[in-house]
């Protein structure tokens, strides 16, 4: 058991989703939950960080680049079940937008990969549909500010 395992409450998660001349930051998973699978770069708050904090650390760590300013992109609830419908894990994850500062993008801490994907190369990273849906809101996030 990690901790995380069959939560009495929600963890939250912090996420990034970075745009760098039209493509996007994608992550592989290199611990569970979601082991070896794409997504997005990010991680639990930690106690005292405001939100924002966390994203920025999560970027420096996951994948050694930094970001300019963000704004909120989506509040998404994931939850996996276990084989007889208990939370086996859920998090709240509060995911940013932000536009490439800053650094070149390299695995590091919790993750085995990173890769800069264009929106037509989206389907090739087996991404889930909510993954899908932050990037689109990102995209909203960023073109409205």
């Amino acid at each position: 058991m990690t901790g995380r395992e069959y939560p009495d409450r929600p963890w939250v998660g912090i996420g990034c989703i970075v745009f760098k001349e039209g493509r996007v930051l994608l992550v592989r998973r290199a611990k569970p939950p979601r082991l070896g699978q794409w997504s997005l770069p990010g991680g639990a708050q930690h106690v005292g960080e405001r939100a924002e904090e966390a994203a920025r650390r999560e970027l420096r760590e996951e994948a050694g680049i930094e970001v300019g300013r963000m704004a909120l992109a989506i509040v998404v609830d994931a939850i996996t079940r276990d084989e007889v419908g208990r939370a086996l894990y859920h998090y709240t994850i509060v995911d940013f937008a932000a536009e490439w500062l800053s650094g070149e993008a390299r695995a590091d801490d919790d993750v085995s990969a990173v890769a800069w994907a264009e929106p037509g190369e989206l389907a090739a990273y087996d991404l889930t549909p909510q993954t899908h849906e932050a990037i689109a809101a990102a995209r909203r996030a960023l073109s409205a500010t």
